[in-house]
């Protein structure tokens, strides 16, 4: 295929790349975002997001969507509920709507984004293999069908495993310690009343022993849940999970004595999907390198025990893009300003994450984090 050029590409459409091309496109500047995956609606997009008021709700101020984001955001789902293994509840929170951290939902956030674009801004089914330095902060990138595209500003908002990474950094993600199994329970008032009723609203932590459950009621009405183990790197590839009895049962061991109805929480479930949680150290930088630069995981990809990562990765996209714009001529400059300001705030959200999975997951986080929700102001 032909060698195309574009000023500005950006390598990732999830939500800090489509940020970034949407707050371009405010400023008069046109860019191409290029994702692999085959189309917008190749797979779901997640669960619930809270947007925090101080990066998530300003990266959409800049991006002209604030307004359309409050018309998609879950009533009550700033509820949140902190219960121990046995099923008593320690914390309740209602969503009264005075928190500054409203949930949406993350494909509808995404759906948001891509629809504020104009057509072609993002080219799917477009996977990295490779990007080199041209010279003159020009970059070559080349992709899985063969096209090669050289660009000026070079974006990579490419994730956790990011192929532009390695153009600015040798670090790697390491595993965290924990593992994911994330479960879904549709149709939850009807189908899974024990488990709706647990839930709850908004939020749900139960904490002990070093393991535990995150949720989120999702807007359809299905529980989406997160069980978290402290266990070994490989334990994941000792369970088959496409056979779903032997999978919750083999989860289901590491919390016997749990109240049963937590404990439903896998075993009722319709789906069963592990996930390793891994990180970049805390405090990853570069050494600046001409016409590109990283946002979002690709820059500082965390533990998700701050709620931090899609509000980072769109307040990244956004300054980014900002940044480029207030420095028209001079990519140097805008890069340079983005990065300086960049590595202070991922540094700080990054140690803010790496303490409170020390925290849940210590054998007495349960307490711990009763004492957070009780004595820290404002947490919602």
């Amino acid at each position: 295929m032909s060698n195309t050029h574009h000023p500005y590409a950006i390598i990732g459409g999830g939500l800090g790349g489509l940020t970034a091309a949407r707050v371009l496109h405010v400023h008069g500047i046109e860019s191409a975002v290029f994702d692999l995956e085959a189309g917008p609606e190749t797979r779901t997009q997640g669960g619930m997001l809270d947007i925090h008021e101080e990066n998530g709700q300003k990266a959409l101020q800049a991006a002209g969507l604030h307004d359309d984001f409050l018309k998609l955001v879950h009533e009550g789902g700033q509820a949140m509920r902190l219960l121990g293994p046995d099923g008593t509840v320690h914390v309740a929170e209602e969503d009264d709507g005075t928190g500054n951290r409203p949930e949406i939902d993350r494909g509808e956030l995404r759906d948001l984004l891509l629809n504020s674009l104009p057509d072609r801004t993002v080219r799917w089914g477009r996977k990295v293999t490779g990007a080199r330095p041209l010279g003159d902060g020009r970059h070559e990138v080349a992709f899985a069908d063969g096209s090669v595209i050289t660009t000026e500003v070079l974006i990579g908002a490419d994730g956790a495993w990011s192929r532009v990474r390695p153009l600015l950094s040798d670090a790697r993600p390491a595993y965290t310690g924990i593992s994911f199994v994330e479960t879904d329970l549709y149709e939850a008032d009807t189908r899974h009343p024990r488990s709706a009723a647990i839930i709850g609203g908004g939020f749900f932590i139960a904490l002990g022993n070093e393991r535990g459950f995150l949720a989120h009621r999702e807007p359809d009405g299905s529980l989406h849940v997160y069980c978290a183990l402290k266990t070994h790197e490989g334990w994941i590839d000792t369970i088959d999970f496409s056979d779903h009895a032997t999978a919750k049962a083999a989860v289901l061991a590491h919390f016997d004595g749990w109240d049963e109805g937590l404990r439903g929480l896998v075993a009722d479930a319709e789906t069963i999907t592990p996930r390793r949680i891994h990180a970049l150290p805390v405090g990853h930088r570069w050494d600046h390198v001409p016409g590109v630069t990283l946002l979002g995981d690709a820059a500082h990809v965390m533990s998700p025990f701050a709620g931090e990562g899609a509000n980072l990765a769109m307040y990244d996209g956004a300054e980014l893009a900002l940044a480029l714009a207030t420095h028209p001529g001079d990519t140097e400059a805008a890069l340079t300003a983005y990065e300086e300001a960049l590595f202070p705030r991922s540094e700080a959200s990054a140690n803010e994450s790496a303490t409170s999975l020390d925290t849940m997951f210590s054998t007495d986080g349960l307490e711990r984090m009763v004492e957070f929700f009780t004595t820290t102001p404002a947490v919602q």
